[in-house]
């Protein structure tokens, strides 16, 4: 039986909630009364690697990319350099050859993996300016269209990582772009999830989300002309935030120069709530015609344990709702 989500009554127990796009299902155990302010990080000084012995603060040899402040791509003042990783998950070789052993098959780890460096020591991503970041997003889409049509590259995957407990191994703020020659399970069901969703309604799903979410507005978080931020309806994790724009677009490599900047405004005031009402969580950040590109905020409030693992079904002990009502209200410049 189907109950209109508006005639719950106040819950005592754990509610299930499906992902409209990918169909997996999460656990909103709001039963054991986590509140926003439980999830505040202690505040902590700051460890960073010094200065001096940063392999970040120099401009690297072999970089493939660099901005100066004023955006041109000169070894001035830089501002931004990417460069390949000094230990790299892909690299150079063969593609598309899968051997056999017995029942298995695997191929080489070929692609590419690089490293995006912003030039402030101590400042991530929400502490940035808009121009700032704008400049951050032009380094992803530049080095994003480089990669995309390179015969051995089937996905191209953008990450951010704040903190050592997010996996970052140096401190200095940076991102990474990793290019692959298949396409990881969770982004094929959830591209095949918006396909199934065209298929027998003629629309985007995200689409469709994103004209609820903003009609009911309790999961949204900020908006601007082109862009929106919510906390998705089956938020996998406390806080978890996704960024979107509301026209419809497939690609995120075809966005214009000013739609960049509406864009860097929406990432760095969610990214930048997050960092003000939470003090400084770690997080990752991760970015077909039917389908619809997004920002994926990810801030890492809870340890898989035993149920996670075992059913690949993840936890959030706060609602989306509560979680968007908190993050409306802490103040940004």
């Amino acid at each position: 039986m189907k109950k209109n989500i508006s005639s719950r009554e106040e819950k005592t127990i754990s509610e299930l909630r499906q992902d409209m796009v990918s169909g997996e299902w999460v656990v909103i155990a709001t039963g054991r009364a986590k509140r926003p302010h439980d999830f505040l990080k202690q505040k902590r000084a700051r460890v960073r690697d010094p200065v001096a012995s940063c392999p970040f603060e120099k401009l690297i040899a072999n970089r493939v990319l660099v901005y100066s402040k004023d955006k041109k791509k000169d070894d001035g003042d830089w501002w931004i350099q990417v460069i390949p990783n000094k230990y790299p998950a892909f690299g150079k070789g063969v593609c598309a050859v899968f051997y056999k052993e017995g029942p298995y098959q695997w191929t080489g780890g070929v692609g590419f993996h690089e490293v995006v460096i912003t030039r402030d020591h101590a400042r991530s991503i929400g502490m940035m300016s808009k121009e700032e970041t704008e400049f951050l997003i032009h380094a992803f889409q530049e080095r994003y269209l480089a990669l995309k049509d390179d015969r051995c590259v089937e996905y191209v995957s953008i990450f951010h990582n704040n903190g050592r407990m997010s996996g970052a191994t140096i401190t200095h703020p940076h991102s990474q772009i990793i290019a692959i020659p298949v396409v990881p399970p969770d982004i094929r069901r959830s591209v095949d999830g918006s396909r199934r969703f065209y298929r027998v309604n003629r629309a985007c799903v995200h689409c469709t989300i994103l004209r609820y979410e903003r009609k009911v507005k309790k999961r949204l978080i900020y908006e601007n002309e082109r862009f929106v931020v919510i906390a998705p309806f089956a938020s996998k994790t406390a806080f978890e935030t996704r960024v979107f724009p509301k026209f419809h677009s497939a690609h995120f490599e075809e966005i214009s120069a000013r739609d960049r900047i509406l864009l860097a405004d929406a990432f760095r005031i969610a990214l930048a709530k997050l960092f003000r009402g939470l003090n400084e969580p770690v997080r990752n950040v991760k970015d077909t015609d039917h389908y619809h590109w997004h920002f994926e905020i990810i801030p890492k409030t809870a340890i898989w344990a035993g149920f996670e693992i075992g059913t690949g079904i993840e936890i959030s002990v706060i609602s989306p709702e509560r979680a968007a009502e908190f993050l409306r209200k802490v103040k940004v410049r």
